[in-house]
């Protein structure tokens, strides 16, 4: 028999599971409208990919992925799009979100569906594909992407894959029934999560309080690689690290993550969810909901399609509004208000407590603290709750960082054991967000001083470039100049100047020559157009221009000369005569 392990602290708190046990898994049929948010897990929002007025049939992707930590989300069930705008969801900030809003028909339309034939015959990345398609996020209540955790680090070996069926949360019992009823798909599912991660050992954690749950676990693992582990009744030993340290002896390290130490751990109902989407191509458009408390007439389990109002399932089990103290999702020690009964069940939504004032009366005023050290010993992570509450009122973040806040997986015993009624866990959820905040800021404010940076360095280059052609044609220039002193050869920038100017000079010439009076002698014009080619064909020598260019400006001086002395010889014999 496998050894189990203890975690530091913990606390007994009164369990309430009895209630909601009574009767098997009750469908809760189609509301008429399903109001889906577009952020139901950890990670990026989904992006809406239909438009207001489409039809839409069950199973069908309304929503793709906004990022590789995201999944896409399905239509629960057939109908048309009405409304893609924000409503209240379920979240402790009560604030709204977008949401997509489908006016079911009635009809339940399934779009077409296409599992695996064998599962066996694919490859890893073949299934964790078909796994992020189907929306899967963890059940359990964190809502991780699920193909993101299967996946792992590049190189990771897993070693231990862990099933959690805990459920240690008081009122609670989704998964309990889950795995009364469908032990046999929650066991196909742990076969397909194997073939993916190759494991050494395959571990199935449950406490001792549910026997009826052990008993059908076992009956379906056997003859399978599943060893079911059962273990003492303590809360919270359903949180992913305690779970690990009661099955393994291991402790996940501050700031560590439970595949550094080769584990993975997902939940039960996860486990369905994955053999749903491999085996019948069926993607997360459900699951089981408890409803519970004692302003409901009959505690049960639904299974119910996500976006479905929650007021839906309340008016399902008789629902005492006037008895209704608040509206908590989730369990009284981890859960948080409602701030309406409009908002939809989402992936997350394993529980919908409706308590009475007697059954969960409200927090008495907070005293001040007396430090009695109780929340010390109840912390299952081993931190100190007492100076993480003066750090959290103070705003002290370095020092909350150094404490290991984040750590601190909120389950609320040090709340529970508190004799000041301190709301410890709700200060610790408060700095969370603020450092959180405070670290995006942070990653804004250095990209842009990066951002800045590189354009300084930039420009920098480009001034450093123009200064280097600066120098180098000062130098190129004043090598010239210096050659031209010296006698040396001639400065072809200067030559090719002189040569414009002669160009010009010549140009110049030419116009006046043409502007000469009609009664000129053509002595006279002879005479200036031999000056002109003289001075070019001594511009051409000096220049050292090609040979074929001084030799025609030789003829032509030559040509002219002879005219000249043609004409002079012809102007001597008219005087003469």
């Amino acid at each position: 028999m496998r050894r189990v392990y203890g975690f530091h602290g913990g606390i007994h708190p009164a369990e309430n599971k009895h209630q909601s046990l009574g009767s098997r898994i009750r469908g809760a049929g189609i509301p008429q409208q399903l109001i889906l948010p577009l952020s139901q897990h950890i990670g990026a929002p989904a992006r809406p990919i239909v438009a207001v007025g489409d039809r839409v049939l069950k199973g069908q992707m309304i929503a793709e992925p906004g990022g590789h930590v995201s999944v896409p989300l399905h239509a629960p069930t057939s109908g048309h799009i009405s409304a893609i705008e924000e409503r209240p969801i379920p979240h402790p900030s009560g604030f709204p979100a977008p949401c997509i809003i489908i006016d079911c028909d009635g009809e339940d339309e399934w779009a077409p569906l296409e599992g695996v034939a064998n599962y066996r015959d694919c490859e890893a990345t073949e299934l964790l594909e078909l796994i992020r398609n189907a929306g899967i996020a963890g059940m359990g209540g964190a809502g991780f992407p699920t193909a993101v955790k299967l996946a792992g680090k590049p190189g990771q070996s897993v070693k231990t894959l862990i099933i959690n069926g805990t459920e240690c949360e008081p009122y609670i019992t989704a998964d309990d029934i889950l795995m009364r009823e469908r032990a046999d798909d929650i066991v196909a599912g742990i076969a397909i999560l194997q073939h993916i991660l190759q494991p050494q050992e395959i571990l199935l954690g449950l406490e001792d309080n549910k026997p009826e749950a052990i008993a059908a676990l076992q009956a379906a693992a056997a003859g399978s690689a599943i060893e079911v582990v059962t273990f003492p009744t303590k809360y919270p030993s359903g949180g992913e690290k305690q779970l690990i340290e009661i099955l393994t002896g291991q402790q996940v390290p501050s700031g560590g993550l439970p595949g550094d130490l080769g584990i993975v751990c997902q939940n039960v109902g996860t486990a369905v969810a994955v053999r749903d989407a491999i085996c019948d191509g069926r993607p997360l458009i459900s699951r089981i909901t408890t409803v519970t408390g004692n302003a409901v007439d009959s505690p049960q389990n639904f299974e119910v399609l996500l976006g479905t109002p929650m007021q839906y399932l309340l008016d399902l089990a008789g629902l005492h509004p006037e008895r209704c103290e608040r509206l908590v999702m989730g369990g009284p020690m981890m859960g948080f208000t409602v701030t309406t009964p409009q908002a939809p069940v989402v992936k997350t939504t394993n529980c919908i407590l409706a308590p009475t004032a007697e059954e969960l009366p409200p927090p008495p005023p907070a005293q001040p603290c007396i430090r009695c050290g109780l929340c010390a010993e109840a912390c299952p992570a081993s931190l100190l709750p007492q100076q993480l509450f003066w750090f959290a009122q103070g705003k002290e973040f370095e020092k909350l960082e150094q404490h290991n806040l984040f750590d601190c997986i909120e389950c609320g015993a040090c709340s529970w054991v508190c004799p000041s009624h301190i709301p410890l866990v709700q200060y610790y959820r408060a700095s969370k967000a603020d450092i959180l905040q405070q670290r995006r800021e942070h990653a804004k404010s250095e990209q842009a001083r990066l951002r800045f940076e590189a354009r300084q360095a930039r420009l920098a280059q480009e001034e450093e470039e123009r200064e280097a052609k600066r120098a180098a044609r000062k130098a190129a220039a004043e090598k010239r100049a210096a050659l031209a002193e010296q006698g040396g050869e001639e400065d072809p920038i200067q030559a090719a100047i002189e040569r414009a100017k002669a160009k010009k000079a010549a140009q110049q010439a030419g116009d006046a020559t043409a502007a000469t009076p009609a009664k000129a002698s053509p002595e006279a014009a002879l005479r200036q157009k031999l000056a002109k080619s003289e001075q070019r064909l001594a511009q051409s020598i000096t220049a050292g221009e090609d040979a074929k260019i001084v030799s025609a400006l030789e003829a032509t001086v030559q040509r002219l000369k002879d005219k000249l002395a043609e004409a002079e010889a012809a102007a001597t014999e008219t005087g003469t005569d």
